[in-house]
């Protein structure tokens, strides 16, 4: 999503052009370019796919929205296992339309998970709750901190469901580092993303992510926060942002492993 404005062919050949190894995906661009068409791209690129994003949109209140949602989600488990990827992001869905019960919005999440990670530990693939920054949570996800998403988490193994750490939807949050150290200490941090908070946000908010280091977030001392709590899986840059997807993706995707080094690095 960093450079959504590459294809995927002009991705992996980006990536390898800049040492980057890993690469996380998103579903629209896959399934438009086909799911076994990805996967031999990027295999043969010699690229490993860390996540593919996204599932998730479990709220919904009526029946046949409600099995919608877990056929699709069920469809994205099968897709994460044809790319090669053990984990499955879900971002959990906002309120529906007339709805004020974020509490019983998060039980309908729950019951959903009960049904889909059973079939994603058939695939060998893992489902990481993704809690957003709260101003997403009427229409996008209710669930909005780390120990939500663990209090979700930990209702299943922690191989079948656990938890994306996203330092933009978390920075803010000053139980967070505890809430790291209690998924780590469970096996539960499935992914970690990275992204800058800047202001003025735009119109609109989604697409506010800024480039790291452009920011207010201590980006080192979030990733020591995961490390500390065991964390040794990849770190994906995840970046919405109109300014950057206007530029050349390569030129972006340069700048992103160079930033990543210079603000992460011990």
């Amino acid at each position: 999503m960093t450079v959504k404005q590459l294809s995927l062919p002009e991705l992996t050949q980006a990536c390898v052009a800049s040492g980057v190894s890993h690469v996380g995906l998103w579903r629209e661009p896959v399934r438009a370019y086909g799911v076994e068409a990805a996967a031999k791209l990027v295999r043969d690129a010699g690229l490993t796919v860390t996540t593919l994003c996204r599932g998730g949109f479990l709220t919904a209140t009526g029946s046949e929205e409600r099995a919608a949602a877990l056929a699709d989600n069920r469809r994205a488990v099968e897709e994460a296992a044809t790319l090669g990827t053990d984990t499955l992001v879900l971002v959990c869905g906002g309120l529906p339309r007339g709805d004020k019960d974020p509490r019983g919005a998060r039980e309908r999440v729950a019951d959903a998970l009960a049904e889909l990670a059973p079939h994603a530990e058939d695939h060998g693939v893992r489902l990481a709750i993704e809690p957003l920054h709260p101003m997403f949570a009427a229409d996008r996800c209710v669930v909005s901190t780390l120990a939500q998403a663990l209090d979700l988490a930990e209702r299943f193994p922690a191989h079948q469901v656990g938890v994306t750490v996203d330092t933009y939807h978390i920075w803010w949050d000053d139980r967070a580092p505890e809430q790291i150290a209690r998924a780590g200490a469970a096996g539960r941090i499935h992914a970690f993303q990275l992204a800058d908070w800047i202001t003025p946000l735009p119109a609109g908010v989604l697409n506010g992510r800024g480039q790291l280091g452009d920011g207010a977030i201590d980006l080192r001392e979030w990733k020591g926060y995961v490390e500390a709590a065991g964390y040794t899986g990849p770190i994906e840059v995840e970046l919405f942002n109109e300014a950057l997807w206007a530029r050349d993706g390569r030129e972006v995707l340069a700048e992103t492993a160079e930033r990543f080094v210079t603000h992460t690095a011990d």
